[in-house]
Protein backbone atom coordinates (compact mmCIF):
# COMPACT_ATOMS: atom_id res chain seq x y z
CA UNK A 1 0.00 0.00 0.00
CA UNK A 2 1.34 3.29 -1.09
CA UNK A 3 1.36 6.18 1.30
CA UNK A 4 -0.03 9.81 0.06
CA UNK A 5 2.76 12.37 0.13
CA UNK A 6 1.57 15.52 1.24
CA UNK A 7 2.59 18.50 -0.83
CA UNK A 8 4.49 20.87 0.25
CA UNK A 9 2.78 23.80 2.02
CA UNK A 10 3.12 26.74 -0.14
CA UNK A 11 4.88 30.00 2.29
CA UNK A 12 2.44 33.06 1.63
CA UNK A 13 3.75 36.37 0.89
CA UNK A 14 1.90 39.64 1.17
CA UNK A 15 3.14 42.46 -0.53
CA UNK A 16 2.14 46.02 0.13
CA UNK A 17 2.62 48.73 -2.37
CA UNK A 18 1.16 51.54 -4.31
CA UNK A 19 3.13 51.04 -7.01
CA UNK A 20 1.79 48.61 -10.24
CA UNK A 21 5.69 48.10 -11.65
CA UNK A 22 6.54 46.73 -8.07
CA UNK A 23 3.71 44.61 -7.51
CA UNK A 24 4.22 43.27 -11.20
CA UNK A 25 7.71 42.26 -10.47
CA UNK A 26 7.71 41.04 -7.06
CA UNK A 27 4.40 39.41 -7.61
CA UNK A 28 6.21 37.34 -10.74
CA UNK A 29 9.28 36.93 -9.13
CA UNK A 30 7.68 35.42 -5.67
CA UNK A 31 5.25 33.11 -8.00
CA UNK A 32 8.06 31.65 -9.70
CA UNK A 33 10.01 31.04 -6.18
CA UNK A 34 7.00 28.56 -5.59
CA UNK A 35 5.21 31.30 -2.92
CA UNK A 36 1.69 32.32 -3.24
CA UNK A 37 1.13 36.07 -3.77
CA UNK A 38 -1.42 38.69 -1.97
CA UNK A 39 -1.35 42.28 -3.01
CA UNK A 40 -2.77 45.04 -1.27
CA UNK A 41 -2.24 49.08 -2.91
CA UNK A 42 -2.25 51.12 0.59
CA UNK A 43 -1.95 50.11 4.57
CA UNK A 44 -5.91 49.62 4.80
CA UNK A 45 -6.10 46.85 2.40
CA UNK A 46 -3.07 45.45 4.23
CA UNK A 47 -4.80 45.29 7.29
CA UNK A 48 -8.02 44.37 5.66
CA UNK A 49 -6.04 41.00 4.35
CA UNK A 50 -4.65 40.20 7.69
CA UNK A 51 -8.17 39.82 9.37
CA UNK A 52 -8.72 36.65 7.08
CA UNK A 53 -5.56 34.93 6.52
CA UNK A 54 -2.17 35.03 8.40
CA UNK A 55 0.85 35.40 5.56
CA UNK A 56 4.05 34.10 6.51
CA UNK A 57 6.20 36.98 5.23
CA UNK A 58 5.16 40.82 4.44
CA UNK A 59 7.28 43.24 1.86
CA UNK A 60 5.84 46.81 2.78
CA UNK A 61 6.73 49.85 1.34
CA UNK A 62 7.73 52.44 3.30
CA UNK A 63 6.01 55.45 1.51
CA UNK A 64 2.62 54.96 0.69
CA UNK A 65 -0.87 57.15 0.73
CA UNK A 66 -3.06 57.22 3.72
CA UNK A 67 -1.51 55.28 5.93
CA UNK A 68 2.23 55.26 5.61
CA UNK A 69 4.64 51.82 6.03
CA UNK A 70 5.99 52.45 8.85
CA UNK A 71 2.06 52.98 10.61
CA UNK A 72 0.80 49.98 8.65
CA UNK A 73 4.05 47.80 10.45
CA UNK A 74 3.25 49.33 13.63
CA UNK A 75 -0.70 48.68 13.50
CA UNK A 76 0.32 44.46 12.47
CA UNK A 77 2.71 44.11 14.93
CA UNK A 78 -0.35 45.34 17.71
CA UNK A 79 -1.45 41.72 16.49
CA UNK A 80 -0.55 39.03 18.69
CA UNK A 81 -1.21 36.52 15.34
CA UNK A 82 1.21 38.58 13.39
CA UNK A 83 3.93 39.63 15.61
CA UNK A 84 5.76 37.10 14.56
CA UNK A 85 5.39 37.67 10.88
CA UNK A 86 8.95 39.27 9.35
CA UNK A 87 8.33 42.35 7.57
CA UNK A 88 10.70 43.89 5.12
CA UNK A 89 10.61 47.13 4.38
CA UNK A 90 10.99 48.47 0.77
CA UNK A 91 11.74 52.01 -0.15
CA UNK A 92 13.72 54.76 -1.94
CA UNK A 93 14.54 55.86 1.37
CA UNK A 94 18.38 55.00 2.51
CA UNK A 95 18.89 57.39 5.16
CA UNK A 96 19.65 56.09 8.50
CA UNK A 97 16.49 57.60 10.04
CA UNK A 98 13.78 55.80 7.75
CA UNK A 99 16.13 52.81 8.18
CA UNK A 100 16.15 53.18 12.22
CA UNK A 101 11.94 53.88 11.66
CA UNK A 102 11.44 51.08 10.12
CA UNK A 103 13.57 48.66 12.40
CA UNK A 104 11.90 50.50 15.68
CA UNK A 105 8.12 49.94 13.74
CA UNK A 106 8.81 46.25 13.90
CA UNK A 107 10.65 45.16 10.42
CA UNK A 108 13.45 42.73 10.63
CA UNK A 109 14.83 44.07 7.09
CA UNK A 110 15.30 46.89 5.05
CA UNK A 111 15.39 46.82 1.25
CA UNK A 112 16.34 49.79 -1.06
CA UNK A 113 14.79 50.51 -4.56
CA UNK A 114 14.98 49.57 -7.62
CA UNK A 115 14.64 46.49 -5.79
CA UNK A 116 17.12 43.19 -7.16
CA UNK A 117 15.01 40.36 -7.03
CA UNK A 118 18.00 37.58 -6.45
CA UNK A 119 19.10 39.87 -3.26
CA UNK A 120 15.01 40.04 -2.04
CA UNK A 121 14.81 36.12 -2.63
CA UNK A 122 17.85 35.34 -0.57
CA UNK A 123 16.66 37.95 2.30
CA UNK A 124 13.30 36.31 2.40
CA UNK A 125 14.20 33.01 2.14
CA UNK A 126 16.65 33.70 5.29
CA UNK A 127 14.10 35.27 7.34
CA UNK A 128 11.57 32.62 6.78
CA UNK A 129 14.02 30.19 8.03
CA UNK A 130 14.62 32.28 10.95
CA UNK A 131 10.63 32.26 11.77
CA UNK A 132 10.45 29.00 11.07
CA UNK A 133 13.28 28.39 13.66
CA UNK A 134 11.44 30.78 16.25
CA UNK A 135 8.06 28.72 15.87
CA UNK A 136 9.88 25.30 16.15
CA UNK A 137 11.82 26.76 19.77
CA UNK A 138 8.32 28.27 20.62
CA UNK A 139 6.48 24.71 20.16
CA UNK A 140 9.46 23.23 22.29
CA UNK A 141 8.59 25.67 25.39
CA UNK A 142 4.95 24.95 24.68
CA UNK A 143 5.46 20.93 25.68
CA UNK A 144 7.86 21.68 28.25
CA UNK A 145 5.32 22.64 30.88
CA UNK A 146 7.97 26.46 31.58
CA UNK A 147 5.46 29.28 32.61
CA UNK A 148 7.11 31.66 29.68
CA UNK A 149 5.65 34.64 28.03
CA UNK A 150 7.24 37.09 26.34
CA UNK A 151 6.65 41.31 25.93
CA UNK A 152 7.01 44.24 23.84
CA UNK A 153 8.71 48.05 24.97
CA UNK A 154 5.31 48.96 26.02
CA UNK A 155 4.88 45.82 28.01
CA UNK A 156 1.89 43.71 25.33
CA UNK A 157 2.27 40.26 25.44
CA UNK A 158 3.81 39.41 22.12
CA UNK A 159 3.21 35.14 22.64
CA UNK A 160 2.47 33.05 25.81
CA UNK A 161 3.01 29.49 26.37
CA UNK A 162 -0.24 27.49 27.51
CA UNK A 163 0.94 27.49 31.12
CA UNK A 164 1.89 31.70 31.61
CA UNK A 165 -1.57 32.20 29.33
CA UNK A 166 -3.42 29.91 32.07
CA UNK A 167 -1.91 32.11 35.15
CA UNK A 168 -2.07 35.57 33.51
CA UNK A 169 -5.72 34.83 32.22
CA UNK A 170 -6.47 33.58 35.62
CA UNK A 171 -5.45 36.87 37.19
CA UNK A 172 -6.58 38.70 34.81
CA UNK A 173 -9.69 37.39 33.97
CA UNK A 174 -9.49 37.71 30.10
CA UNK A 175 -7.26 36.36 26.91
CA UNK A 176 -3.01 36.61 27.83
CA UNK A 177 -3.14 38.79 24.83
CA UNK A 178 -5.38 41.57 26.55
CA UNK A 179 -2.96 41.29 29.41
CA UNK A 180 -0.02 44.36 29.19
CA UNK A 181 2.28 45.07 31.76
CA UNK A 182 1.16 47.98 34.36
CA UNK A 183 3.60 51.08 34.65
CA UNK A 184 5.21 49.51 37.63
CA UNK A 185 6.43 46.47 36.31
CA UNK A 186 7.03 48.44 33.04
CA UNK A 187 9.55 50.22 34.58
CA UNK A 188 11.01 47.48 36.39
CA UNK A 189 11.35 45.80 32.74
CA UNK A 190 13.52 48.86 31.78
CA UNK A 191 15.81 48.36 35.28
CA UNK A 192 15.97 44.46 34.56
CA UNK A 193 17.33 45.05 30.56
CA UNK A 194 19.93 48.04 31.81
CA UNK A 195 21.58 45.29 33.63
CA UNK A 196 22.61 43.95 30.78
CA UNK A 197 22.92 40.04 32.05
CA UNK A 198 23.12 40.25 35.25
CA UNK A 199 20.66 38.63 37.56
CA UNK A 200 18.00 40.46 38.30
CA UNK A 201 15.37 41.06 41.21
CA UNK A 202 11.97 39.51 40.50
CA UNK A 203 8.61 41.44 40.63
CA UNK A 204 5.32 41.43 41.30
CA UNK A 205 1.87 42.90 40.55
CA UNK A 206 0.90 45.55 43.28
CA UNK A 207 -2.70 43.77 43.43
CA UNK A 208 -1.53 39.87 43.41
CA UNK A 209 2.17 39.93 44.49
CA UNK A 210 1.86 36.12 44.57
CA UNK A 211 2.18 36.19 40.80
CA UNK A 212 6.26 36.96 40.41
CA UNK A 213 8.11 38.11 37.57
CA UNK A 214 11.38 37.31 36.21
CA UNK A 215 13.45 39.04 33.58
CA UNK A 216 15.06 36.34 31.25
CA UNK A 217 16.63 38.35 28.50
CA UNK A 218 15.77 39.93 24.74
CA UNK A 219 14.99 37.19 22.28
CA UNK A 220 14.67 39.48 19.25
CA UNK A 221 14.37 43.18 18.46
CA UNK A 222 11.57 45.01 20.98
CA UNK A 223 11.38 41.16 22.76
CA UNK A 224 11.72 40.16 25.80
CA UNK A 225 11.44 37.18 27.41
CA UNK A 226 9.69 36.79 31.37
CA UNK A 227 8.74 33.92 33.25
CA UNK A 228 6.10 33.64 35.79
CA UNK A 229 5.91 32.11 39.53
CA UNK A 230 3.01 31.86 41.45
CA UNK A 231 4.38 31.80 45.02
CA UNK A 232 2.44 29.70 47.84
CA UNK A 233 0.95 32.30 50.07
CA UNK A 234 2.73 33.14 52.94
CA UNK A 235 1.60 35.83 54.78
CA UNK A 236 0.82 35.22 58.27
CA UNK A 237 -2.10 35.79 59.54
CA UNK A 238 -3.29 39.36 59.78
CA UNK A 239 -4.52 39.25 63.62
CA UNK A 240 -1.01 38.16 64.46
CA UNK A 241 0.37 40.46 62.22
CA UNK A 242 -0.95 43.33 63.28
CA UNK A 243 -0.93 41.99 66.91
CA UNK A 244 2.44 42.40 66.99
CA UNK A 245 2.56 46.04 65.22
CA UNK A 246 3.88 44.62 62.17
CA UNK A 247 3.35 46.12 59.07
CA UNK A 248 2.03 43.95 55.76
CA UNK A 249 5.62 44.06 54.34
CA UNK A 250 7.31 43.34 57.70
CA UNK A 251 5.14 40.19 57.44
CA UNK A 252 6.01 38.81 54.16
CA UNK A 253 9.41 39.03 55.40
CA UNK A 254 9.25 37.33 58.61
CA UNK A 255 7.14 34.52 56.97
CA UNK A 256 9.44 33.52 54.20
CA UNK A 257 12.13 33.89 56.87
CA UNK A 258 10.43 31.48 58.94
CA UNK A 259 10.53 29.33 55.41
CA UNK A 260 14.20 29.00 55.67
CA UNK A 261 14.93 31.77 52.79
CA UNK A 262 17.91 33.80 53.06
CA UNK A 263 17.69 37.64 53.02
CA UNK A 264 19.03 37.42 49.23
CA UNK A 265 16.27 34.71 48.81
CA UNK A 266 13.77 36.97 50.11
CA UNK A 267 14.33 40.18 48.30
CA UNK A 268 14.19 38.30 45.38
CA UNK A 269 10.99 37.06 46.05
CA UNK A 270 9.37 40.48 47.19
CA UNK A 271 11.45 42.67 44.47
CA UNK A 272 13.06 43.83 47.31
CA UNK A 273 17.09 45.16 47.74
CA UNK A 274 18.87 43.28 50.41
CA UNK A 275 19.77 46.32 52.17
CA UNK A 276 15.85 47.07 51.87
CA UNK A 277 15.27 43.30 54.06
CA UNK A 278 17.88 43.89 56.39
CA UNK A 279 16.21 46.90 57.34
CA UNK A 280 12.95 45.08 57.84
CA UNK A 281 14.28 42.75 59.85
CA UNK A 282 15.97 45.42 62.38
CA UNK A 283 12.66 46.47 62.98
CA UNK A 284 10.91 43.19 62.83
CA UNK A 285 13.56 42.32 65.58
CA UNK A 286 12.85 45.26 67.41
CA UNK A 287 8.84 44.61 67.58
CA UNK A 288 9.09 41.09 68.55
CA UNK A 289 11.82 41.55 71.52
CA UNK A 290 14.39 39.01 69.95
CA UNK A 291 18.15 39.30 68.52
CA UNK A 292 17.89 36.99 65.87
CA UNK A 293 16.36 35.21 62.94
CA UNK A 294 16.04 31.81 64.64
CA UNK A 295 13.69 33.42 67.32
CA UNK A 296 11.97 35.69 64.74
CA UNK A 297 11.28 32.14 62.90
CA UNK A 298 9.98 30.22 66.24
CA UNK A 299 7.42 32.80 67.04
CA UNK A 300 6.25 33.06 62.80
CA UNK A 301 6.04 29.56 62.96
CA UNK A 302 4.19 28.92 66.16
CA UNK A 303 1.64 31.46 65.01
CA UNK A 304 0.83 29.58 61.73
CA UNK A 305 -0.01 26.71 63.82
CA UNK A 306 -2.18 28.47 66.00
CA UNK A 307 -3.93 29.95 63.17
CA UNK A 308 -3.89 26.56 60.95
Amino acid sequence: MLMSIEPKKRDVALVVDDSPETLRLLTDALDGAGMTVMVALDGAAAMRIVDQITPDIILLDAVMPGIDGFETCRRLKRDAGLANVPVIFMTGLAETEHIVRGLEAGGVDYVTKPIVIEEMLARIRVHLGNARLTQSARAALDVSGRFLFAVNRQGNVLWATPQAQKLLSDHHGAQADDFVLPPALLQWLEQAKARSGAKSQAASLPDNPQLRFYYMGETAPNEFLLRLSKEAGTALPPEFTSELGLTTREGEVLAWLSKGKTNRDIAQILGLSPRTVDKHLEQIYAKLGVENRTAAAAIAANATRRNS
